[in-house]
């Protein structure tokens, strides 16, 4: 096993359907005419998204333990594949349990926003593939859900289907856990990893390790638990970490012709991407009052040159929770439907026009009819 520490391892207001359709918003088919759907509220290309304040740092990075960092190069030495010449590309699977950091690390490889992110667990539903592309190397990296393990829900069974159809198909696997950290959950996701391929321990939130030192015992427990292709202690918000850690994958990838253009970053397309940042503004904007089971629908997308028109439906399974996301006189859904078309418009560099729709589905979430018909695999 490989230990690679190069570096100290440290807008318009809500308005109910009819006032909408009164305005001459396009009605989503199916819910705008079912009386459980409300709290439209519509977002204009013309609004000026540079008035409204972006997302906030997640926190202040920790220098660490002063003390002399343990050699750990020293301690375990090294194994890593010899890289050869030639074109190479592989695909990279990011697993570990719910809320580890998963989608924060791919969007860090990837060099731009491709997966949403929310400190709520259980947040990535769908694999997510982020490209990037290297000299003559292509990383083709897959973000999985995190593997469930309570709430056997068909949600939940899905998920794990998804999960487990990654794991089939790649090349090499990011095993993603807390630095010094490793619960019973971790053990789980462990347990499921497969035999035959190349395991990287990927050693997440390095920043929050107080006595580095410490970490020497518990990688030794973690090398008891398998035989790592490599161990790479890190934080995803560092480039140059990340920078680090594209050199460790690379001899993974096979000799082998790039499967996208140099060029591209995902293989979703701006719908599905639509549909993911509206839902990544819901959970953050809700917090743990919400519960994870509500999803977005994309009744419409329509592209007019430089202007994409969205109606979108956030479905929830309670009638207390569809109050949740509307707030008091909308202001919840307005500022969700205002953070997420900023983002949009960001991503697409476009204008977007953003309606947005509150729908209640009873069950949804353990119904596989509902399941397919909402885009989940």
């Amino acid at each position: 096993m490989t230990v690679n520490p190069d570096q100290d391892p440290s807008a318009p207001a809500a308005q109910p359907p009819e006032a909408a359709a009164a305005a001459g918003a396009d009605t989503p088919p199916d819910f705008a005419s079912d009386p459980d759907a409300s709290g439209a509220v519509e977002e204009g290309a013309d609004t000026g998204a540079e008035d409204d304040a972006a997302d906030a740092p997640e926190g202040d990075e920790q220098d660490g333990d002063a003390r002399q960092a343990v050699d750990l190069d020293a301690v375990f030495g090294g194994k890593s594949a010899a890289a050869a010449a030639g074109q190479r590309c592989g695909l990279v699977a990011i697993v570990g349990r719910p809320n580890v950091g998963k989608s924060t690390l791919l969007n860090a490889l990837v060099g731009q926003k491709v997966s949403i992110t929310s400190r709520k667990a259980q947040t990535t539903r769908h694999r997510i593939t982020g490209i990037r592309t290297e000299g003559d190397a292509q990383f083709v990296f897959v973000d999985t859900p995190g593997f469930q393990t309570k709430h056997s829900t068909a949600l939940n069974r899905n998920l794990n289907r998804t999960v487990q159809g990654v794991l089939s198909d790649v090349d090499v696997v990011l095993f993603l856990v807390e630095a010094g950290r490793f619960g019973l959950d971790d053990a789980k996701v462990l347990a499921l990893l497969p035999a035959d391929k190349p395991v990287l321990l990927i050693a997440n939130k390095l920043d929050a390790v107080q006595r580095r030192n410490d970490m020497l015992p518990w990688l030794k427990s973690m090398q008891e638990r398998r035989d790592f292709a490599e161990f790479v202690p890190m934080t995803a918000r560092k480039e140059a970490d990340v920078t680090r850690l594209l050199g460790i994958v690379r001899p993974y990838l096979p000799e082998q012709g790039w499967f996208y253009e140099e060029d591209a970053l995902t293989d979703r397309s701006d719908r599905f991407l639509a549909s993911e940042l509206i839902r990544e503004k819901l959970f953050r904007l809700t917090g743990d009052e919400l519960p994870y089971s509500c999803t977005v629908v994309i009744d419409k997308f329509q592209e007019e040159g430089k202007l994409r028109r969205i109606a979108a439906t956030i479905v929830v399974e309670r009638e207390a929770h569809k109050g949740m996301v509307i707030g008091d006189k909308g202001e919840v859904l307005k500022r969700i439907g205002s953070e997420a078309r900023q983002e949009l418009e960001r991503l697409m560099d476009a204008r977007v026009f953003l309606e947005l729709w509150v729908k209640v589905r009873s069950g949804w979430a353990d119904s596989e009819e509902h399941l397919r018909s909402y885009g989940y695999e």
